[in-house]
Parts: structure tokens; sequence; C-alpha cells
């Protein structure tokens, strides 16, 4: 069947293909084709075979910013724009923040945006998410977690952020079935229970933080719960669970403040 090229057939066609937000889904398909019809069947084509939208226009909308996603790099999701809200709130503009495991810089990008007088650092292991990070104007270094930051940063941060890995290793199979078609696990596993690299972001943001300093880390179930006696041990007060409409776990915010 022919692709149709006006916003109310390609919704119905993809919406046919069980895609959700089929009305958004088309009118960025048919923003990016411009016209091109050959484009536009490409296109289609390829998100009906699922893989991801982003991938296709180039393109992925957060937090009000249009954020370049290069082929391979993990697409920024709506929960982490709950991410973003708190972690601004936390930063003072011309504070120092550090965003981890920065995928498409998505989440550093819409700190600096807010804080235009705050310096934003990041920080991924996967050559094409540094890269990809880059070209949307992101000051990061490749390497893991804090490991590649530049010296001279212990006691100065006042926000450390991130997206970590935190789907348990069990639960992986349990993904949108179409994830690891195009995906990798290495942005989801996070360990048999899934804390393995929170909790290594929770003692290296430690290193950094400067007493009053804020952490916001995404996460998801009954993680904050299993993080607490970490967090207390590490010197962080306050810790705050930050949920979802639907009163979903979607992070953890807590303040530095060693005894």
């Amino acid at each position: 069947m022919r692709v149709p090229d006006d916003l109310q057939g390609l919704t119905e066609r993809l919406e046919r293909g069980g895609f959700v937000a089929a009305g958004e889904e088309a009118a960025e398909l048919l923003a990016r084709a411009a016209g091109d019809r050959a484009l536009l069947d490409a296109m289609v084509a390829r998100r009906e075979t699922g893989e991801p939208l982003a991938w296709i226009t180039g393109t992925a909308p957060f937090h009000g910013l249009w954020i370049r996603v290069d082929a391979g790099v993990y697409v920024p999701r709506w929960q982490t724009e709950l991410i973003a809200e708190r972690a601004i709130a936390r930063l003072a503009d011309g504070g120092l923040a550090i965003d981890v495991c920065t995928g498409s810089g998505a989440l550093a990008k819409a700190l600096a945006h807010a804080r235009p007088h705050a310096r934003v650092l990041a920080t991924d292991v996967d050559e094409r998410a540094v890269a990809c990070a880059r070209a949307n104007g992101v000051e990061v270094y490749a390497g893991d977690l804090f490991a590649p930051l530049p010296g001279g940063l212990a006691g100065r941060v006042d926000l450390v952020t991130g997206v970590v890995p935190y789907v348990p290793t069990p639960d992986l199979p349990l993904l949108q079935r179409d994830t690891f078609a195009f995906e990798t696990a290495l942005a989801y596993d996070g360990g048999a229970d899934g804390t393995a690299l929170l909790r290594r972001a929770l003692a290296g943001a430690a290193a950094l933080l400067r007493p009053g300093g804020a952490l916001v880390l995404e996460l998801g179930g009954e993680q904050a719960r299993a993080l607490a006696d970490e967090l207390r041990r590490l010197g962080y007060r306050e810790p705050r669970t930050i949920r979802d409409e639907d009163g979903d776990a979607r992070g953890i915010e807590a303040t530095f403040a060693p005894r």
C-alpha cells in the first residue's frame, strides 16, 4: 500500500501498525521528508521495522528542545524530562554540573539551555554518543562515569546527574520487543538488581560534590529504597524519590552533606 503523504492518512497507517503516538510520529516524518516522496517512503519503511524514530529523522524532542540523535545512540525518553526539571531546579546559573552516561547529551543540553552561565560537563563510554553529544554543543569527555573528567573538580561540583543503566539484567528480555533489534544492552543493563552502576555513580559523585551539592539520578522500581543505606553512608541527606503523575518512581534526588 502506498505511503500516504498527508497527516491524517499517515497517522492512520501508523495506528494500524500499533504505534501509540502515531499522530506525533506522522508529523515528524512528514516534516523531515519536506515533500520528498521517496524519502518519506524510505523513512516509513524503516519505522515499520521498529527502528527508533529519532534515528530515522535524526532528532528527538526533549524538554522543549530538539536534540540531534545519531543512529546507534540512546534516544532520550519522556521520563528523563522529570530528571531534567529537578536537576535544573538544583543548579544555580553560574554553577558547575556533571552529567554522566550522557548519550545524545539531551540532559546536559537542557541544563545548559536553562542555566546559560553554568558550566555543564558530560561523559559517556560510547564513542558514538560522545560524537553526538559534541554535535549538540555539549562539553563531553569519552570514558567511564567520572574517570575522563578534567582534574581539580573535587569539592567544587554543584550537581551530578545522569541516566545510568538501571534495568536489572534478568528484566532485559521484558523490554519492548524491538529494543534490542536495534539498540544494545549497554544503555540498559544495570546488573543483577539494576543498581550496580547507580552505586558507582553515588560513590563517584560523593568524591566531587561540594557540601550542599545535589545528586539527581534516574532509576526505577524499588531502587531508591535499595540505595537508602548507601546514600546515608556516603553522606547524602534528604533523599527524595522523583515520581511521575502515576506515582511510579522515576528518579532520586539528594543533597550531599557529609558529617
